[in-house]
């Protein structure tokens, strides 16, 4: 199908005079609107607006511009219909062989701070979605283009065709179109939905207030890759990326080198990312299933590295490796002295040595992603036929704020662990127990369907690693609903232990740190990780 004429209307105007100019130089006559136009004929084009084109002027501040039967009946008209195009040239409405549509800024208008229910109505696009859904229902016969990154390969596709698209080409512009204005409406429904009861009713100056659940929720991502397969061989999988992930996340990773990703490499990817980039100090986090089995902060990430495959040396076989720095060659040199395997290492940044030295690992898949502290809004899970949907896990406890409850004062450095402990115990799956000493983690309960056994889990790790308890403070991510979980962690040299708080049998489990001599602070929250 060669393109005769094209109608280009564009809120972002990135690249698009040259796609125009592209257009023009092979003989393609230029309809266009508003400031479109002006930037289009101020660059020395020769163009059509559309008012004059219809007869009728935009009108009611834009917002009438294309919506005109000889703008859609020219896109809309059946190629392959003689009744369609005698009805077409009755009516003197030439045919619309591509449109170049992307639409009002509706994100960036929502996203800037003290929005107006106004400004947001207002930047909702009306005749451009239309137009893009016209065109891409008609793809038999017209190119629709939403997508300043499809510019140059379609001029280039029409040069060396004569001035002609392929249909595929024309029915992957129509995909890309349809999805366009899927997510664009998406968005005007969830942050409508999303707001305050009376929000309508407001002053047209005042901010409308979101609610953090929309009663109806539109979710949309990008496939990025086909997985080698999902949790186990037999299942197929792919990673989805949401169109604009949160800075720092697990899915603004660089793959470097090394074997395709598979699913369980992503998810535990994930814990070990998130785990690691909550520390200031230079940290190392080894995680295996889901669980980290080795954390440790220090003042070089090559200490942080040493202490954290100190905790599970045999879990952290075939691990993941995620740090919070800059990886250098002692690291990664570090890792080869002791031949530890990896499936894979993460990290903000590498060195050109480390790099280089780790190139020699042709399977070892390495991830670069940049560091951050900000939280995505809101975390999912799929259930069966649902979606459970909640705000993140982002209390962290401070010094200030913990409750010291037993007769026993922890000191200052029992403090510091104890806090730390925390802070790891957070990203342990429940019931989860975690010993700690020193900065690093010493023993690792986790998953457990009964807290104390977790506890006995984590002093037998313990044990296997051979470290020594004695002093040691433990956190775990609920409260002990008897006094038996202490019992077991004060036998193995605990002296210090930090908990929510808030079972029924708190004086209970008090008086068993009292009985033992343990320090007990209380932080409030707990840190259920399912």
């Amino acid at each position: 199908m060669t393109i005769k004429q094209a109608l280009i209307s564009v809120s972002d105007k990135t690249g698009v005079l040259e796609f125009a100019q592209g257009l023009a130089a092979q003989g393609v006559k230029l309809l266009s609107t508003g400031g479109t136009a002006k930037m289009l004929r101020d660059a020395g084009l020769a163009v059509t607006e559309i008012g004059d084109y219809t007869g009728f002027p935009e009108m009611l501040d834009g917002r009438v511009k294309t919506l005109h039967p000889k703008v859609h009946g020219g896109i809309l008209a059946r190629r392959d219909l003689p009744e369609h195009m005698a009805t077409i040239e009755q009516h003197g409405i030439p045919t619309i062989d591509l449109v170049c549509v992307n639409l009002y800024p509706f994100a960036a208008t929502i996203a800037k701070a003290g929005v107006t229910l106004e400004d947001a109505i207002e930047n909702i696009d009306i005749g451009g979605p239309a137009m893009v859904r016209s065109s891409a229902k008609n793809y038999a016969g017209v190119a629709i283009v939403t997508d300043p990154a499809d510019y140059a390969p379609l001029l280039a596709e029409m040069k060396a065709n004569g001035g002609a698209l392929q249909l595929a080409t024309r029915f992957g512009l129509a995909k890309k179109a349809f999805t366009h204005t899927a997510r664009y409406d998406s968005m005007i429904a969830n942050w409508l939905t999303g707001l305050d009861e009376g929000a309508e009713a407001k002053p047209a100056d005042a901010a409308p207030v979101p609610a953090i659940f929309p009663a109806k929720l539109q979710l949309a991502f990008d496939r990025t890759e086909i997985l080698r397969y999902g949790e186990n061989s037999h299942q197929s999988a792919a990673f989805y990326r949401e169109t604009n992930p949160v800075a720092g996340s697990i899915a603004a990773y660089t793959q470097l080198q090394g074997k395709e990703l598979s699913y369980n490499n992503i998810a535990d990817s994930d814990a070990a990312w998130e785990c690691v980039k909550s520390f200031d100090a230079p940290a190392c986090v080894i995680v295996k299933h889901a669980n980290p089995c080795g954390v440790a902060i220090d003042g070089t990430l090559l200490g942080a590295y040493e202490k954290s495959f100190k905790t599970d040396s045999t879990s952290a076989f075939g691990g993941i490796i995620a740090f919070n720095g800059e990886v250098g060659i002692e690291v990664v040199e570090a890792m080869n002295a002791r031949k530890h395997f990896v499936e894979v290492l993460i990290a903000p940044s590498f060195t050109a040595e480390a790099k280089a030295a780790l190139a020699s690992k042709a399977n070892l898949r390495v991830l670069v992603v940049p560091i951050s502290r900000v939280l995505n809004t809101l975390e999912f899970k799929r259930v069966g036929g649902g979606l459970l949907v909640q705000t993140p896990d982002n209390f962290t406890a401070q010094a200030s704020g913990l409750k010291i409850v037993t007769k026993v004062q922890p000191t200052a450095q029992q403090i510091e662990d104890l806090l730390f402990a925390e802070r790891v115990a957070k990203f342990v799956k429940s019931n989860a127990i975690v010993f700690c000493g020193n900065g690093m983690t010493l023993g690792v309960g986790a998953g457990q369907m009964s807290r104390v056994d977790s506890t006995k889990i984590a002093s037998i790790k313990a044990q296997h690693a051979g470290l020594d308890l004695n002093g040691s403070v433990v956190a775990s991510d609920a409260f002990f609903p008897f006094r038996d979980g202490v019992d077991v962690l004060a036998a193995a040299g605990a002296k210090a232990v930090i908990q929510p708080g808030g079972s029924m049998r708190d004086e209970e489990v008090i008086a068993a740190a009292d009985e033992h001599g343990l320090a007990m602070v209380f932080t409030g929250a707990r840190h259920f990780r399912h």
